[in-house]
């Protein structure tokens, strides 16, 4: 419907604002500074092939298993790794240095540009049917992958993450506490659930791309491009508010801190010792099958606000496929990623076995997406996360050394988890790195 179609176009960042910016860098261009790369040679291979294809989404393996079967001629091989931040993109960076990258990579949006500051992406925009499919796609995801170059495609989108509040219904009403709508609230409801003997969530020291989303939907703003340099700002106002809201949770020992998507994490799900996740549509699955025992006991309810009566949410991932630089077979890799991320088969198992949430127009019309789903109670949660995607302010710019910002914020927040510093804290020596790491490169830094 219309309605989808319109929102999705204010559902994540921006694309990568000033191209020659970020192509100032070493190893950006090698063509000009700012010019995009020469759209690779994109002529079908001969004979047989075979390509690797590394990510992380839960039932991918269904999805390929249908295009193996239709194109015995074009076999892919899909190799599970963990989440990027926790260590797939670091794979893919060793591989690339190795020339042993997998011929396909899922990369999410926020660290895309590093690829491209690396020169670790072919440039597709040549393999037959790549430009043509931009209309397919919500305008806001083909900016991601083009980063506004003109003649460059460097992945096909495949899904976006707004996010919401997913919550124990059943514990809630047990005991007689109201579901948040506010982060006062929210803060109140953590009392109580621990009187109860059990958190309201965790903190996941290591997933800094989740606090961005807190601080996108308090209206923050980490990074900004003028087109001469970039400003860095991981400790304004709306950032500090959310770190010491948090660092307050932390302090009172309301909120566990226990490693997201780790076997301990699923049990304290499936136990009940954790009675909610603010987070993507896509963690829609993650709950599912970690937490197969409360089959039916799941709700999901809009993010708590800052103040009552606004109507604000943020967003967590979204990936795009991406052909990895060494690539042998770009035009069959082009064409499978295309596939995957356009055909209503693919989208359809992609959104079943994990949670995805296309960046197609076509595939916000999927059948799937209109249903009420057993795990939740027969609830039709993907109309609350459409409502969260149109709650997204669109203008949020991500840097282009993600990578390192997050992991020098989540160091700091692994120390304030420990007891040492806070969370500000972390959040000012992320930035501090960050501005060294871009003058490092050459990449020109406001004061």
């Amino acid at each position: 419907m219309s309605r989808h179609t319109q929102v999705r176009a204010g559902a994540v960042a921006v694309a990568l604002a000033g191209t020659a910016v970020l192509a100032g860098c070493s190893g950006a261009a090698e063509d000009g500074e700012g010019a995009a790369p020469e759209a690779a040679a994109c002529a079908p291979s001969e004979g047989p092939v075979e390509l690797t294809y590394t990510g992380w989404v839960p039932g991918m393996e269904d999805a390929i298993a249908m295009w193996n079967e239709a194109n015995p001629d074009v076999q892919v091989t899909y190799n599970t790794g963990p989440s990027g931040n926790a260590g797939t993109y670091q794979d893919f960076f060793n591989q690339l240095e190795a020339g042993e990258a997998p011929d396909l990579g899922q990369i999410e949006y926020d660290t895309l540009p590093n690829f491209r500051v690396q020169d670790g992406l072919v440039n597709i925009a040549g393999c037959e049917g790549v430009m043509e499919s931009g209309e397919q796609f919500v305008d806001w995801t083909w900016q991601q992958v083009t980063f506004g170059e003109q003649d460059a495609v460097y992945a096909i989108p495949q899904d976006t993450g707004p996010m919401a509040m997913f919550y124990r219904k059943d514990l809630f009403a047990k005991a007689g506490i109201d579901v948040p709508s506010t982060w006062d609230e929210y803060a109140d409801a953590a009392r109580t659930i621990r009187e109860e003997g059990a958190y309201i969530t965790h903190f996941p020291r290591t997933d800094v791309n989740w606090f961005a989303g807190l601080v996108w939907q308090d209206q923050g703003r980490w990074f900004a491009n003028d087109g001469e340099a970039w400003t860095v700002d991981l400790t304004g106002p709306e950032s500090t508010e959310v770190a010491e809201y948090w660092q307050g949770l932390i302090d009172e020992g309301l909120v566990k801190d226990t490693p997201g998507f780790s076997d301990e994490w699923n049990n304290e799900l499936n136990t009940g010792e954790l009675w909610t996740w603010v987070s993507a549509v896509w963690g829609s699955n993650s709950i599912s099958s970690g937490a197969p025992d409360t089959s039916g006991k799941w709700a999901v309810a809009p993010m708590p606000q800052w103040e009552a009566g606004q109507n604000a949410a943020g967003n967590w991932g979204g990936s795009s496929v991406a052909v990895l630089k060494g690539s042998e077979h770009p035009y069959e890799a082009a064409q499978f990623a295309l596939w995957l991320n356009t055909s209503e088969e693919a989208l359809t198992a992609l959104n079943k076995g994990g949670g995805l949430y296309p960046a197609t127009t076509a595939g916000l019309e999927l059948p799937a997406l209109k249903e009420g789903l057993e795990f939740y109670g027969g609830q039709p949660i993907f109309d609350v996360f459409a409502e969260a995607a149109a709650a997204t302010d669109p203008s949020f710019t991500w840097g282009p050394t993600m990578a390192q910002t997050y992991n020098d914020v989540a160091d700091g927040f692994g120390t304030a988890l420990g007891g040492s510093g806070t969370l500000l804290d972390a959040l000012q020596a992320g930035e501090d790195a960050t501005k060294e790491t871009l003058t490092s490169q050459s990449i020109p830094v406001n004061e």
